[in-house]
């Protein structure tokens, strides 16, 4: 159970970690996204005034998983870890961290600079038919 669970963490915040990046390209998921960036930057920001900087609830569930399974080793960022399991690379964890913030403020701001403008476009069509 473990094993597919561990997995499973794996591919779906490897998933959620590529959609923060992209998901404001598509119209479609523009409003998602832009819900999804304000989730992850609460996480990171108000709840990791209590859990520490960076703090995502689904970090914590697989690295408990993880220990279940005899896994000890876990890094502070889960970015960093990814890095490091994908590639063998031990990337410095500040430079992870900078890196995490500024493309989560540039997607946040693609996000909201392109829902903004869906939004006034939807407005502008609705007033005119």
């Amino acid at each position: 159970m473990y094993v597919f669970l561990n997995i499973g963490f794996f591919i779906f915040h490897s998933t959620l970690i590529v959609f923060t990046l992209l998901g404001w390209i598509w119209k479609k998921t523009r409003r998602i996204h832009l819900f999804v960036l304000l989730l992850t930057a609460f996480s990171w920001f108000i709840l990791g005034i209590w859990y520490g900087f960076g703090y995502c609830p689904f970090t914590d569930w697989h690295y408990n998983v993880r220990m279940k399974l005899g896994h000890y080793d876990m890094l502070e960022s889960y970015i960093k870890f990814l890095i490091q399991s994908l590639t063998g690379v031990d990337v410095d964890q500040r430079l992870v961290d900078i890196f995490a913030v500024f493309v989560l403020v540039l997607a946040l701001g693609a996000s909201a600079l392109l829902n903004i403008k869906d939004w006034r476009k939807s407005r502008k069509a609705s007033k005119t038919s």
